[in-house]
């Protein structure tokens, strides 16, 4: 069990064998027969590991193991296999936690995700997806309106929401099935935390649309293009697009898209294509404004403030949740937390968000 740890810490924090013995002090060999099991590291050294790898010493003695079912990656070809594994681990590690913390509550404290009934079963064109969109969102109760916080949304219908730390441009999202053990299984899709809010609600909208739109495409459907028309979709419904933007327009103000881009969290770009898929401008026009939009830079990076990025919020709520029905004790609460004991004592407290308030 510890020696499996060992080796997921050091492919998630992308070092070889030589690299992670160098840290520590010891040769890649003894790292070698540490992953193997053939040699147990002593405490000191398990302290180094933990270090080097830039994790808490526990991790290397968690019980609940989580195998990551059919992952899909949206990403780009740049970000290789070897990448791949390192987020898989990392994310692993995160769905460990929660799946440790579930386990606690005598009852589930999550729904168990399930997809609208009543869904077409194919879906034999893009116009379809339109429909399809406006299906889910009232399935769901959801309105036309701006979903404020879509992270919030996705948790609350049972999704379990990843949001990882990934250096990499090349990484956007994933979707996958988490597996514990005892065979109780997760849906999950993850997203980077390095992108703004506006991408991050896309990826999760676009992931979303993988787990609703799997096996229901007919042939020649592009899964990817019909999953990014869902996301558009789902942040920005055709009625309110229609109702904010007018049903036939010469031309769109920057400003316009700017400001919709705040109330709803679709990128500028985002609602320029929806202006589009809503029949609202001609393909001429749509074009017209996208080369301008690709002339000024603003591919690379909108204008003006970005969309604050999603937090997922659940898991630390159940964490205290835990804490104050006494399933958890105040130590396991902070190590499912990731953070020292002096640190968790003031958050609990509320002392933290004083110190905020007054600086």
């Amino acid at each position: 069990m510890i020696g499996n740890r060992i080796r997921q810490a050091r492919l998630a924090a992308g070092l070889t064998l030589a690299a992670l013995g160098e840290q520590v002090g010891v040769t890649h060999t003894a790292i070698q027969k540490y992953e193997k099991g053939t040699m147990t590291p002593p405490s000191s050294q398990l302290l180094k590991l933990a270090r080097a790898c830039g994790i808490r010493v526990e991790y290397f003695f968690r019980m609940h193991e989580v195998e990551l079912l059919h992952p899909e990656f949206r990403k780009l070809i740049t970000f290789g296999k070897t990448a791949q594994e390192a987020l898989k681990i990392k994310v692993v590690d995160l769905i460990e936690k929660r799946v440790e913390l579930l386990g606690f509550f005598p009852e589930s404290p999550i729904l168990a995700f399930e997809p609208p009934a009543g869904l077409p079963q194919q879906i034999v064109s893009f116009d379809q997806i339109e429909a399809f969109s406006d299906q889910v969102r009232d399935a769901w109760k959801l309105g036309m309106d701006p979903i404020s916080d879509l992270t919030d949304t996705l948790e609350a219908l049972g999704l379990l929401v990843i949001v990882v730390d990934e250096e990499s441009h090349g990484f956007s999202g994933l979707t996958a099935t988490a597996r514990t053990g005892d065979g109780r299984t997760y849906p999950i899709v993850a997203v980077s935390s390095r992108w703004p809010g506006d991408r991050q609600r896309f990826t999760l909208a676009h992931e979303l649309g993988h787990l609703l739109l799997s096996g229901r495409l007919a042939a020649g459907i592009n899964e990817e293009k019909a999953c990014d028309y869902f996301a558009g979709a789902f942040l920005a419904p055709q009625t309110a697009v229609t109702q904010l933007l007018g049903q036939h327009r010469r031309g769109l103000e920057w400003q316009e898209l700017y400001a919709l881009k705040h109330e709803f969290g679709l990128s500028m770009a985002g609602w320029l294509q929806r202006a589009k898929q809503c029949g609202l401008i001609s393909d001429a026009v749509h074009l017209s404004m996208w080369k301008r939009f690709s002339a000024k830079g603003w591919r690379k990076g909108e204008p003006g403030n970005p969309v604050p990025k999603e937090h997922p919020r659940l898991f630390e709520q159940l964490v205290y949740r835990a804490l104050a029905e006494q399933y958890v004790s105040e130590s396991k609460a902070a190590e499912l937390l990731g953070i020292p004991m002096m640190r968790f004592y003031k958050d609990r407290q509320l002392e933290s968000l004083d110190a905020t308030t007054h600086q």
